[in-house]
């Protein structure tokens, strides 16, 4: 879970892949990009419960405009099984981090 502002920033930018258990929990964002990415992700967009509104498989080099409804997002393997209406278990939204 990115927790600070420069986590958010960073993102996975750095990263030569993520295995398939792995995933990146942004709280409070509705929209990405894979601009310097290395890798292909699959994008989870979340509401407020964790619950998945929508999926996409994004290339690196694209920008993904914020989903309506979306209060999270997930950032995960491209081969990740993520379905519309899965729930993340786990995470309850907090405070946020001072930076």
């Amino acid at each position: 879970m990115a927790e600070t502002r420069r986590e958010r920033m960073r993102g996975l930018l750095g990263r030569d892949r993520l295995g398939p258990a792995q995933a990146l929990l942004l709280e409070r964002t509705r929209s990405v990009h894979t601009i310097g990415m290395r890798f292909a992700l699959t994008v989870a967009f979340l509401d407020h419960r964790f619950r998945v509104l929508e999926v996409r498989r994004v290339a690196p080099g694209h920008v993904l405009l914020p989903r309506l409804g979306a209060r999270h997002v997930l950032e995960c393997a491209a081969e990740a099984d993520v379905r519309e209406g899965d729930r993340v278990e786990g995470y309850e939204s907090r405070p946020r981090a001072s930076t």
